[in-house]
């Protein structure tokens, strides 16, 4: 593809993504978490299928069974306040081929039962929330990617909204996807660090297999 042609796939692809978390969080709330999973993997699937901006190799497109998507469970939904441990705190992180991409960090998310996850803010044009997870099972066979998966990106449309509790996140762990870079190394992805790390398994969410 040329380089036009690459852009206006990209940024249709994020348009799709915007539109299709629109979509989950309607329907969290209209029908139930469980069915906006349910669309949520359906609309993933169909873009990594199909799209031309997909992650996925394009000679692995026509056999795409699917991403690995484990059943729903609500006990890994939590409706998280922040607090302001460590907020202020930067973090520079050195991609191949965006340079150093900047965050700072607004606070601590606590996940009852599993620990402490720092939310960050994108400290560059755009801003957005981001929050990056590593747990027990990366990079083990039949668990998570080994570099980390994303629960939130907002600034390219994953957000699962806010809580009903003034102040809170809608933090569910069964929304927890592979950044591109799991399936192609062309792509740049920042990871997780040690304060977005779980020492427990976490069995929901986008599991990790080779296309």
């Amino acid at each position: 593809m040329t380089a036009l042609t690459t852009a206006l796939a990209t940024a249709d692809w994020r348009r799709r993504v915007f539109g299709l978390y629109e979509d989950v969080r309607e329907r969290a709330v209209s029908e139930s978490p469980e069915a906006a999973h349910a669309l949520w993997q359906a609309g993933r699937d169909e873009l990594f299928r199909g799209h031309p901006a997909s992650a996925i190799p394009a000679d692995a497109r026509a056999a795409f069974p699917g991403l690995a998507i484990a059943p729903y469970d609500p006990s890994f939904r939590f409706e998280a306040i922040l607090s302001d441990d460590g907020a202020g705190e930067v973090m520079d992180v050195a991609t191949g081929t965006d340079g150093v991409v900047p965050f700072r960090r607004l606070g601590t998310l606590a996940l009852p039962g599993l620990g402490h996850l720092a939310l960050w803010k994108l400290a560059s044009y755009g801003g957005g929330l981001f929050l990056p997870l590593r747990d027990g099972a990366s990079g083990r066979p039949a668990g998570s990617y080994g570099g980390g998966r994303y629960v939130l990106d907002t600034i390219k449309g994953a957000h699962l909204g806010e809580g009903r509790a003034p102040g809170s996140l809608v933090v569910d762990l069964n929304f927890a996807y592979n950044p591109s870079c799991a399936y192609d190394e062309e792509w740049a992805c920042p990871l997780p660090g040690p304060d977005n790390r779980l020492q427990d398994d976490v069995p929901v969410g986008e599991l990790y297999r080779e296309y």
